[in-house]
């Protein structure tokens, strides 16, 4: 019968742990030195290692020929608990044996010594799904149990244990499994089992698992449903995720402000059963990748992936300012928490990829020279202070060098004073009339403000008495306009189509005259008519 590669694989001693030396070298010296606690507490992300040292301390503790505080696994009570013929080693899951009957059934059974080992031990896994009663009932024997009975606890939410399993517990912390460390694992289990797979396969494997292992040999076991020899694209396919080039591409359409080109490639992978969620967490590794490339000169330790890939990064990295690098991964993060409650996962991917490469994105001032500047200002502040003035510092101008010293400038004519005859240069202005140029300005204004190009799309404008009148039946617009980013870009857009500035005022749109309805028209009718009919009675 076929057996998964994490059970074939699962470490048979210490020494076979991977990525927890500090817990693996803790045990075997208290093993060695036969100071063995009553209760231990494992506690960690999944798939680090916990339930296989708590079955290796299983078998320690009880081992006949034990090495270096290592079991032998060649013993009979070594191969009795691999094969489950030990009866004395018992693992409960808390998840689906939580209750205090549970926990009293327990406690009465560890009152009874071991049949063929010296202790008797109880791996408790998933214990932060015990009940507050079930905790209760487990606290006088996890603090004074009988001296053949070991208890171990394993958990991935430590934060749900109450202080008092606690603080009855030895604690060991399992940390996420080095990415390295996974690569090399997975390169010698590929080895032993004879399969072909490439190093570019193995880092993204190890970067889907996220520091654990057991997820990692999850992941390779269905690569190998497609054959022996695994690259990248069937690592992407099997996990259901984009492989490195189409990151690589989505960067890339960023960067250039290709919103097709985004777009085509997000309904690309969906359209190949790509998961939403899986895209825009990877894109959010790619570009946290970018950000660090960006800003750590040396960044081998904190990127895992070849060498290759790394240049291209920094390539990439070169090309986007550092600010839209920190606004694209904002605005994934901000996806990645909507996804969660989206109605429509697809569309809400779309909607960040169209934010993304809208992303203006500007170079920050280095610190260097932020530094001087706030120097300069601080000097200046202090000299206000103390009543003296502050001369404004000379600007620096840069010659080349072998070049002479420029000629003085000319001495310019005094100017003559300005009587009536001679009237002031008039200033820039449009006659009165239609703005022909108000396409133009709204063709700019799209790269500066896209919602006031949405708002502004169907207006016209005129020119009258100097002033930029916008047409518009939108009541809104006036308020949208008066906001200081809106008013801002739109200044600017008029001015780089125009050549100089001119003031611009929204035509309001009147409200419509109130017309009474022919419901309330009738009715007043029919009162006059009453009130006549009453009078010519009264005069009868």
């Amino acid at each position: 019968m076929y057996q998964a590669l994490y059970r074939k694989w699962r470490p048979q001693t210490f020494d076979d742990v991977y990525g927890q030396p500090h817990v693996t070298k803790t045990l075997k010296n208290e093993l060695q030195r036969g100071r063995i606690s009553h209760a231990y507490l494992f506690t960690g992300s999944r798939g680090t290692g916990k339930t296989s040292c708590a079955k290796i301390l299983a078998k320690a503790v009880n081992c006949l020929h034990p090495a270096d505080g290592n079991p032998c696994n060649q013993c009979e009570i070594c191969r009795g608990i691999d094969g489950g013929s030990i009866l004395d080693v018992i693992e409960i899951d808390a998840a689906s044996n939580n209750s205090v009957d549970n926990i009293r059934d327990l406690r009465e059974e560890a009152n009874f010594t071991p049949v063929n080992t010296t202790y008797r031990v109880y791996i408790i896994d998933e214990v932060h799904m015990l009940s507050i009663g079930a905790f209760n009932a487990l606290l006088k024997t996890l603090e004074e149990p009988p001296a053949h009975v070991i208890f171990i606890l394993a958990t991935t939410e430590i934060h749900k244990l109450p202080a008092t399993i606690l603080s009855r517990c030895q604690r060991f912390d399992f940390k996420r499994i080095d990415a390295q460390e996974i690569t090399r694992r997975l390169q010698y289990i590929a080895g032993q089992e004879q399969i072909t797979l490439t190093d570019g396969a193995a880092h993204l494997i190890a970067r889907i698992a996220d520091g654990g292992m057991r997820d990692a040999l999850s992941l390779f076991d269905r690569c190998l449903a497609s054959g022996s020899e695994i690259d990248e694209a069937q690592v992407s396919a099997a996990a259901g995720i984009a492989d490195t080039a189409q990151m690589f591409a989505f960067s890339q359409a960023i960067a250039a402000r290709d919103f097709p080109a985004a777009l085509a490639l997000s309904a690309k992978l969906y359209a190949e059963s790509g998961d939403v969620k899986s895209i825009c967490s990877e894109l959010t590794l790619h570009f946290r990748n970018l950000l660090i490339a960006k800003v750590v000169k040396n960044c081998d330790g904190l990127i895992i992936c070849s060498a290759e890939e790394l240049q291209q990064l920094k390539d990439r990295a070169a090309e986007l300012p550092l600010s839209k690098l920190l606004d694209c991964l904002a605005v994934l993060t901000d996806t990645a928490a909507t996804l969660k409650t989206a109605v429509n996962q697809r569309v809400t991917l779309e909607a960040a990829l169209v934010r993304l490469c809208a992303l203006q994105g500007a170079d920050v001032t280095p610190a260097p020279e932020l530094t001087a500047r706030l120097a300069a200002l601080e000097a200046a502040i202090s000299a206000l202070s103390a009543g003296q003035p502050q001369a404004a510092p000379a600007p620096t101008e840069t010659v080349a060098a072998d070049q002479p010293d420029p000629p003085p400038p000319p001495e310019a004519p005094p100017a003559a004073p300005q009587t009536s005859a001679q009237p002031a240069a008039p200033a820039q202005t449009l006659p009165d009339g239609p703005f022909e140029a108000w396409a133009e300005v709204l063709d700019r204004l799209k790269t500066y403000d896209m919602p006031l190009f949405g708002i502004l799309a169907e207006t016209s404008a005129q020119v009258r008495s100097s002033r930029l009148l916008i047409n518009s039946d939108n009541p809104t617009l006036y308020d949208f306009i008066c906001s200081d980013t809106h008013s801002r870009a739109l200044s600017r857009a008029v001015a780089d189509t125009l050549g100089f500035r001119m003031k611009i005022a929204v035509s309001k749109a009147e409200k419509p005259k109130e017309t009474v309805s022919p419901l309330e028209n009738l009715k007043s009718k029919i009162n006059v008519f009453n009130q006549d009919q009453a009078n010519t009675d009264t005069e009868e």
